[in-house]
């Protein structure tokens, strides 16, 4: 039971830190200024086009959350239902052990998606305003 209060107290760590890395802040598509009309203005239209790109893919931190809440709620559902059927007497620990699980990979599987929805977003607001992402 020790570990599994250490586990549950470790995992708003993780999510924090898997939050973190999968974070678009510092992510900017490689434009080809060479023969782009619009080369002057591929600073202010970056500039534009990643709170563009942040709007359309959604709060990172809040969608990361919620994948980490289906996926604790789900895990945590499998890790019962499987420590009951393989017999064991105390479920709670498989139960929780699943939730943790389930909420890593949930929250992860979440942080992946909002990432690559903001890069496509990022990249076809430039492309949409003349620029050659390459």
């Amino acid at each position: 039971m020790k570990r599994l209060t250490r586990t549950a107290a470790a995992l708003p760590l993780a999510l924090l830190v898997l939050a973190g890395c999968a974070s678009t802040g510092g992510w900017t598509p490689t434009v080809d200024p060479t023969g782009d009309p619009n080369a002057a203005n591929i600073s202010r239209d970056q500039f534009e086009c990643r709170q563009l790109a942040q709007q359309a893919a959604g709060g990172l931190a809040k969608e990361t959350g919620k994948g980490a809440l289906g996926g604790g709620a789900l895990g945590g559902a499998a890790g019962a239902i499987i420590g009951a059927i393989g017999g064991d007497v105390n479920t709670g620990k498989a139960a929780g052990i699943g939730a943790a699980v389930g909420a890593l990979t949930g929250g992860a599987t979440k942080a992946y998606q909002q990432d690559r929805r903001f890069k496509e977003a990022y990249t076809r607001c430039m492309q949409g305003r003349g620029h050659r992402v390459i």
